[in-house]
């Protein structure tokens, strides 16, 4: 398979990416405490390192890549999608000398790094020429998305993420801006 310039250029920088994902996971699995992080993170590991290599597959124009992508399934965790630990949101503060990092920079640091590579996946599928290359791009930015959901659930179960619903009065007005369009518009005239 033959790469177009920008999709070498977009290529190069999310196997950049892949990169310092992969680095800054395995320090996190050394550092982490907790047992849920470091299984989580353990877990997510093969996919990040597959991801990884598939693009080493397309740089090396090996092309159509042998290697499968499995995309991770979403799964909800939490009790309840609206209200977090009953515990108050833990206060943090940024340490400007640290020497090792705690289970909440490293569930904080991974979910900050999956939303970013989730955003540069996206952006770069919708640049891809190459209909194989698109779809295993949007595959990655899915993995990301599901990685990014348990961290982020993770985070909320330890109350170090804030979780909480949206006021009702503000439900109301953003609701009552919009009405419905009838889906069934035949005959319509487009202008």
């Amino acid at each position: 398979m033959r790469l177009a310039g920008h999709e070498l250029h977009e290529l190069h920088e999310l196997t950049l990416s892949c990169v310092n994902s992969i680095t800054t996971m395995g320090l996190f699995i050394n550092h982490a405490h907790d047992p849920e992080l470091k299984a989580m993170l353990m877990g997510h590991f093969p996919l990040h390192v597959r991801d990884y290599n598939k693009k080493v597959e397309y740089l090396q124009l090996i092309g159509g890549s042998q290697l499968a992508f499995p995309v991770p399934e979403l799964e909800g965790r939490l009790e309840s999608f609206l209200h977090g630990s009953t515990a108050a949101a833990t206060p943090v503060t940024p340490r400007t000398n640290a020497q090792t990092l705690n289970d909440r920079e490293i569930a904080t640091g991974y979910l900050l790094n999956l939303k970013r590579a989730g955003r540069e996946y996206a952006w770069a599928a919708m640049e891809m020429s190459h209909p194989e290359l698109r779809t295993f791009l949007e595959d990655a930015f899915r993995m990301c998305s599901h990685h990014a959901y348990d961290a982020w659930q993770y985070m909320v179960k330890r109350a170090y993420y804030p979780l909480q619903p949206a006021p009702q009065v503000a439900v109301s007005a953003m609701g009552g801006i919009y009405a419905p369009v009838p889906e069934n518009l035949t005959g319509t005239t487009v202008m």
